[in-house]
């Protein structure tokens, strides 16, 4: 059989987090970016089966909506995992840079420009 089963996960995705169903922290956007930490730190607890998955994904830099799709697991599920990845110091995040309005002027330069040529 491929990847996906017929008759569903076998494993449910309220299993994978514990019960928990809101993470404990609010630092994931879909577009997050997500990288495993090199090398993985000393003495923390061995992670769940998921959380390695998670791991493996995050060798380069990973939005949150593509660990998603890719683990086919909704986002939800995975923002609690990463919270527990985050906390564990197993993971770096870095949020999505604001957006800023560019400047008309310069805008208006380039239009000119443009229209020169």
């Amino acid at each position: 059989m491929g990847g996906s089963d017929s008759a569903g996960r076998l494993v449910r995705p309220f299993t994978l987090t514990g019960g928990r169903t809101r993470p404990s922290r609010a630092d994931f956007e879909l577009i997050t970016t997500v990288t495993a930490v090199d090398p993985q730190p000393e003495g923390a607890a061995r992670p769940q089966p998921e959380h390695l998955r998670i791991l493996r994904l995050c060798g380069r830099p990973v939005a949150v909506a593509e660990l998603a799709a890719r683990l086919d697991l909704p986002v939800s599920v995975v923002v609690i995992l990463l919270c527990d990845l985050l906390e564990a110091g197993r993971i770096t995040v870095r949020p999505p840079r604001p957006v800023t309005t560019p400047d008309p002027d310069l805008l208006q330069k380039v239009r000119e420009g443009l229209d020169r040529l």
